[in-house]
């Protein structure tokens, strides 16, 4: 008897962003394989019983390659077992969810996708920065830095000519060539730009600049991955948008200011 696998999106960092389905899922699994992006308190959810594989990636370091993690999900699978695919994010958003379904449906394993937040765009909003604005992005287009080896390259020229928000995952070390690339191409030089950290966790780290300066910046305070990179006017929302602790005891003292026989809880 065959089991099932389920491809299950973590979301973006903060791990009560999943999804009730996805958490259910978890809880429910006879299997667990997971990435590193994954926070600890998701893995705590699946009971005592549940076998836990660690299969992530780091950037140029992949101990367990991606074939071997299709066959440890069929493996299991093909023993009856309830198997859960862990991934930050979405499973379909650069994580490789797709070559595993495929993997799947050649051996005639079901499987069900289970969607999540990804950082992309969850991460991004909660560092201030929403994909899309009326006032200056009428789109947002997703691209990786980071390509498989033998693909054509990157086409910066192009995206250089887009007016939307451009989010580039898994671009960190080549975040230099990257904005000299679209500079190059006809970006402004002053476009604004932002690299997020650890997005949507609890030490999260944001650096705004423009993509003239946004690789030195992040050479100067060392960040690394994993980080998304946003390029668009909708870099320049953050100090805005971003909302903090200092920001909510500020708007609750507005608030009882204007009105002070009224409590209110944000």
């Amino acid at each position: 008897m065959k089991g099932k696998v389920w491809l299950v999106g973590a979301g973006p960092g903060d791990p009560s962003l999943i999804t009730v389905k996805g958490l259910n899922c978890i809880r429910n699994a006879d299997v667990l394989i997971y990435d590193r992006l994954v926070c600890p308190e998701l893995i705590e959810e699946a009971s005592p019983a549940c076998c836990k594989i660690n299969v992530g990636k780091q950037p140029n370091y992949h101990p367990i390659p991606q074939d071997e993690i299709n066959q440890l999900l069929i493996e299991h699978a093909k023993l009856g077992k309830k198997v859960v695919r862990l991934k930050g994010g979405d499973p379909y958003v650069f994580g490789r969810g797709g070559e595993e379904a495929e993997a799947l449906y050649e051996h005639s394993i079901a499987f069900e996708v289970v969607p999540g937040i990804t950082s992309a765009i969850g991460g991004l909003a909660y560092a201030g920065i929403p994909v899309t604005h009326r006032d200056c992005a009428a789109s947002f287009h997703v691209v990786t830095g980071h390509l498989r080896a033998g693909k054509d390259p990157v086409d910066w020229p192009q995206y250089a000519r887009l007016d939307g928000t451009l989010v580039i995952l898994m671009g960190m070390s080549q975040i230099e060539a990257i904005c000299a690339a679209l500079i190059e191409h006809g970006k402004s030089a002053d476009t604004p730009a932002a690299v997020v950290r650890y997005a949507a966790c609890a030490n999260q780290e944001v650096i705004v600049s423009d993509i003239a300066n946004l690789a030195q910046e992040v050479k100067q305070k060392n960040l690394r991955s994993p980080a998304l990179i946003v390029i668009g006017q909708v870099a320049a929302k953050h100090s805005i948008l971003e909302f903090t602790a200092t920001n909510q005891v500020i708007i609750e003292q507005q608030l009882t200011h204007n009105n002070p026989a009224v409590e209110y809880s944000l």
